[in-house]
Parts: C-alpha cells; sequence; structure tokens
C-alpha cells in the first residue's frame, strides 16, 4: 500500500512540475534551439536557423510600439498559425529563414504565455543595436 501511494505521489506531481516550469526553461527548450539568445557572432551567424531572439523582439516592440499586450498577443498567434501575412519580421529573414514552423501541439496556451512574457521582459538586453546581418542563404 505505501509502494503505490508513493507512486501515485509521484506520478501526479509530473502535471504539477510541468506547469511551473519558468518562461525561461521553456524558451531554453522550446525555442532555443533554432532562436539563439546571443548577440550572434560571425560562428554563430553562419549556421542560424533563424532569426536571434534580441532581434526578433526589437523588431516586434518597435512594431508594436513598445505595447507588451499587443506583443505578446501577436507572439501567442503568430507562434500556433504562422503566415507571411502577419509575419512582423523584415521580408529578408523570411527570404533566408522561411517561416517558422507552427508549434501547435508543441506547446500548450498556458506555456506560450510564460514564454512570450519571458520574451518580451528579456529581450533584447540594455543598449542592444541591431545589426546589419548578411541575409543571404
Amino acid at each position: 500500500m505505501k509502494i503505490n501511494l508513493l507512486w501515485i505521489m509521484m506520478l501526479g506531481s509530473v502535471p504539477l512540475f510541468a506547469a511551473t516550469m519558468s518562461g525561461q526553461a521553456l524558451f531554453e527548450e522550446k525555442c532555443a534551439v533554432c532562436h539563439t539568445k546571443e548577440k550572434p557572432t560571425p560562428e554563430i551567424r553562419a549556421t542560424m536557423i533563424a532569426p536571434p531572439a534580441m532581434g526578433l523582439m526589437f523588431n516586434l516592440k518597435k512594431t508594436f510600439n513598445n505595447d507588451k499586450q499587443a506583443s505578446l498577443a501577436f507572439m501567442q498567434d503568430y507562434a500556433v498559425a504562422p503566415s507571411a501575412e502577419k509575419a512582423k519580421c523584415m521580408p529578408q529573414a523570411i527570404k533566408r529563414f522561411g517561416l517558422m514552423p507552427s508549434l501547435k501541439g508543441s506547446v500548450t496556451p498556458e506555456e506560450l504565455a510564460l514564454i512570450t512574457e519571458y520574451m518580451y521582459d528579456t529581450f533584447p538586453p540594455s543598449g542592444f543595436q541591431p545589426l546589419q546581418l548578411n541575409m543571404k542563404p
């Protein structure tokens, strides 16, 4: 009986653990695979498969005039239903990287809320100046 109770307690805590993951941990798990958190060095630029997070957020904040709620709503919608019509990035970024694949089924709305809040509050760092990246593939 004690062993069964222990298993129930352990298995019951898995959803609780998942629900308590931070936006940073979720970003690392689900986004940083493609979107680097660092300022791109020439070595990073050569292997990038998506725009860097700091550049994305710089452009998004500029597009939405630093309206946090509008930015978060856009990011949450775009992550699950990306399209060229909705895209707010520079056209040459889509030409180089293509459209972001949908995260539908890979991320919950609650996770997206945590991720987008983390991204908005973290990127770009203070004093960030965007680089003019060579957008050729």
